[in-house]
């Protein structure tokens, strides 16, 4: 019998599933089927600010929660910091980059768009961002797979599109970014470029078969960022930013160090806090939480406008 991976239907998401089918099948000796599961997210066609936490995962969970599929793959910055009762993430593999993306008509980049060049992009974060660079351009809010975006550009309805390079990459389109964005100007989502694999608690064969695609500075990093979000009490769809780089110092210290930088910015851009911390790959979380806590106390709560 075959194990049943759940995923969503688009073709970024049915090729992030085929990698960690085919990665589970090495490991496991067993065949592994991909079975596509319509969320609420990929139904609507609203802002995914207005449609709230965990639009794209929920049908996923009841899924597996309903023994329908034996794990589901997610792109990881997707899912509430929440836990899920009775799911566990088994396996976060190999981080890809996790940095933001231009692709622009003509080569250009950011610096090089004319006055009232129209650039797209869906995440309050990136629009806050943008904002916040000062620069002479129209930002378009806009939906849709990496596909739908890039022909926005190639038609000329947008002169550019700010996605994350990991996409492009999985989906063999990395040539045609013309910018890739320094974290200095535009810092990337808690956990974004990651995948997180998710099972029952209760499937204790399959969790240990999972483990092997677990890649543990990985795991870290996203430990650090997604504590971040959790003590901020921000969504995935809040203006909020977090990256976490592990330094590896080899036998001489095997734990290494983790560098933890986040933001929070006004939906406008026109306030930011941006702060960092350091500490060590076994602390990730408190990590996380502690510059949450440096982040509120500078005054991040009234930066995402939530009353005291």
């Amino acid at each position: 019998m075959s194990i049943r991976l759940g995923t969503r239907g688009s073709t970024l998401a049915v090729r992030q599933s085929r990698m960690v089918a085919d990665a589970l099948a090495e490991a496991s000796g067993q065949d592994v089927e991909l079975v596509e599961i319509s969320t609420a997210g990929d139904r609507s066609t609203a802002p995914v600010a207005a449609l709230g936490v965990g639009v794209f995962v929920s049908a996923l969970r009841d899924a597996l929660a309903a023994k329908e599929i034996d794990l589901a793959v997610h792109s990881y910055k997707d899912l509430p910091t929440a836990p899920a009762d009775g799911l566990v993430i088994a396996a976060t593999p190999l981080r890809e980059d996790p940095r933001d993306a231009l692709v622009a008509r003509d080569g250009l980049t950011l610096a090089e768009m004319p006055a009232g060049a129209r650039i797209g992009t869906g995440a309050v974060r990136r629009i806050a961002q943008l904002h916040s660079l000062g620069l002479p351009i129209e930002i378009v809010p806009i939906r849709g797979n990496v596909d739908t975006r890039l022909r926005k550009v190639a038609s000329g309805e947008l002169d550019g599109v700010v996605v994350a390079r990991a996409g492009l990459v999985r989906l063999g389109r990395a040539n045609e970014v013309t910018e890739i964005l320094d974290p200095g100007q535009m810092l990337p989502s808690p956990a974004q470029g990651v995948l997180a694999i998710e099972c029952r608690v209760d499937d204790p064969d399959l969790f240990d078969a999972l483990r092997a695609l677990d890649h543990a500075p990985t795991r870290a990093a996203v430990d650090a960022e997604r504590a971040l979000l959790a003590t901020l009490e921000a969504g995935c769809s809040a203006p909020v930013a977090g990256l976490a780089e592990i330094v590896e110092h080899g036998q001489t210290d095997p734990a290494g160090e983790i560098y933890l930088r986040g933001a929070v910015l006004s939906p406008d851009g026109r306030v930011a806090l941006r702060l960092s911390r350091t500490g060590t790959l076994a602390d990730a979380s408190t990590v996380g939480r502690l510059l949450a806590e440096e982040l509120l106390g500078a005054g991040a709560n009234e930066v995402l406008g939530v009353q005291q």
